[in-house]
């Protein structure tokens, strides 16, 4: 039965890898996966899909304005599809996510999504909200901070090492622009408390 699948995690927890991997998997067992991913990220290139580890694979891109079931529909119509895999999630629209849905609803095809749950301000992005309240399986890729927990945060900094609070919620960067922390490291580092997940009181 196709679902609609949702792997979230903050920045650096390794979604790409995981993606590249699961697609491959698909191809060993001569299974056609479909890969896109959001022409907004073009660091690895464009209509690239890129590890940090250093693998990468060819993928269709979409904008806010692309309807995705009928992306999906002429795929399906070109040739048999067995999955369907979305890089970069967190930049879907709300009515882009009802697309996937509808896909899987309607097309019988398995849609997987990978994106980060929240921005460097804690909030929600619209793509991942609605996967969250969408989506029929969800799953935690999990990374750490530098104390060992689980890190579920994630902290934006500028040219010049300061951390920023404030800003427009999607800037494309890397591990120059962002690092994921805990939550009581970021609460510190945003001001919210004053002492960070590295001191014991």
């Amino acid at each position: 039965m196709a679902k609609l699948y949702f792997q979230y995690s903050t920045m650096n927890a390794g979604k790409s890898t995981v993606l590249l991997q699961a697609a491959h998997n698909y191809r060993e067992r001569g299974m056609v996966p479909f890969l896109l991913t959001a022409q907004l990220d073009n660091r690895a290139g464009e209509g690239r899909i890129a590890s940090r580890i250093g693998i990468s694979d060819a993928a269709q891109t979409f904008t806010p304005d692309t309807n995705l079931f009928n992306t999906l529909e002429k795929r399906l119509g070109e040739g048999d599809v067995a999955c369907v895999f979305i890089d970069e999630a967190q930049f879907l629209t709300k009515d882009q996510v009802w697309q996937l849905a509808r896909a899987v609803d309607d097309l019988k095809v398995p849609v997987m999504c990978y994106g980060l749950r929240v921005d460097f301000q804690g909030e929600l992005f619209p793509g991942s909200a609605a996967l969250l309240a969408l989506a029929d399986e969800m799953r935690e890729v999990r990374t750490i901070c530098h104390c060992g927990k689980k890190a579920t945060m994630v902290l934006r900094y500028d040219d010049h090492g300061n951390v920023l609070a404030e800003g427009e919620q999607v800037q494309i960067g890397g591990n120059e622009t962002y690092v994921s922390v805990c939550r009581r490291e970021w609460r510190f580092k945003m001001g919210q408390c004053e002492t960070g997940c590295g001191t014991k009181n």
